[in-house]
């Protein structure tokens, strides 16, 4: 096969602009940061129009919708550039969906929140779960969980009156998921954790301190940082009413394997965890946990890889949330472009840590 490679003087204006690739990928990241003109059609376009790329000949760049029709040109009737994106359209149909959601005292069925919207069944599910990263049903259960949540720890209501008026139909089916939602009883939670038995013990490694934590189920808490003591206020402030108790000998054995693997990742680390997120969180820190070290990802590979693609932010947010460093490898998460983005400790031990794995 012959390749025909332009030679400078034949690439024209629009090839050198630095729009023309994001025009040839149809990059929906540009959607909105300019459009272009087709000046045999007379008409202009967002960057991510179907229609068949014409000969960049005729084509020309403009800032904005009325900077192009100015020039004389008029919107395409197939991409309608002066009409809001397909994705801004997309954004506030689910929007308008959990705006009634959270409204209601009972999940609605996906055919009523589909009619709502005017879409059918199908095409709504996917597309709510496209854009949120959960399914219609499972955004109302961590909605009224998060209600819940936010009764109890305000102490307004009883436990019985939080979960009825969090949408709840009974509150058996309630208990049933209680320690999955709360991490303990609702009663517990309510009293700021006074029912619950936490270890930890501070320890130090070349990143600094580290304070590992247990509860009955596992690992919940793995926190890196300068000072020893702010580490175990954090932690405080988590539970205040926790019953927290220093870690013995046996204990110290848990801290020293959570420092080796921090000064060695090669050798692992496989411990029972008790996470504590809302499902969306749970399934960010699940990905996050199949990333082999060494390995990196982006942001938007995350959100691929758990169904979610547009989901992007949502995932940066869940890594931001992650309370249990290294065992819940957030730090190999990155950019697109591979540069380090923010970590919750300090981008510096982001930096070590990665530098580590990769040997």
């Amino acid at each position: 096969m012959n390749l025909v490679i332009a030679k400078p003087e034949n690439i024209t204006p629009a090839e050198r602009d630095p729009r023309w690739t994001a025009l040839v990928n149809r990059d929906p990241a540009f959607d909105g940061k300019f459009v272009y003109s087709v000046k045999t059609t007379g008409v202009y376009c967002r960057p991510t129009c179907p229609s068949r790329l014409a000969k960049p000949e005729n084509i020309a760049f403009h800032a904005d919708c009325a900077e192009a029709e100015s020039a004389g040109f008029r919107p395409c009737l197939r991409c309608r550039p002066n009409e809001a994106s397909l994705a801004e359209r997309h954004a506030a149909i689910v929007a308008e969906a959990c705006r009634l959601i959270e409204a209601s005292e009972e999940l609605p069925a996906l055919d009523a929140l589909a009619q709502s919207v005017g879409m059918s069944p199908y095409h709504f599910h996917r597309l709510f779960k496209s854009v949120t990263g959960l399914t219609p049903k499972a955004y109302g259960a961590a909605h009224r969980a998060r209600r819940v949540r936010d009764q109890l720890a305000e102490g307004k209501s009883s436990v019985t009156e939080a979960i009825y008026d969090a949408g709840f139909n009974s509150s058996s089916r309630f208990y049933e998921t209680s320690n999955k939602v709360l991490g303990m009883t609702p009663s517990a939670f309510r009293a700021g954790g006074i029912e619950a038995e936490i270890k930890f013990a501070v320890g130090q490694c070349s990143l600094g301190a580290i304070l590992v934590a247990t509860s009955r189920k596992g690992v919940c808490a793995i926190l890196l940082g300068d000072d020893p003591d702010q580490l175990v206020r954090d932690l405080q402030d988590r539970f205040p009413k926790a019953k927290l108790i220093g870690g013995d000998a046996e204990f110290e054995k848990l801290v020293a394997k959570v420092v080796g693997f921090v000064e060695a990742p090669a050798i692992g680390l496989d411990l029972p965890l008790d996470v504590r997120g809302t499902a969306f969180q749970e399934r960010v820190w699940q990905a996050l946990r199949n990333i082999p070290a060494g390995e990196t990802v982006s942001y938007s590979d995350i959100a691929a890889r758990i169904g979610a693609p547009k989901a992007v932010r949502a995932v940066a947010q869940a890594c931001a949330a992650n309370k249990i460093a290294v065992a819940i490898p957030c730090h190999r998460v990155v950019r697109n472009d591979g540069g380090l983005s923010g970590y919750r400790w300090g981008v510096e031990r982001k930096r070590a840590l990665l530098g580590r794995e990769r040997g």
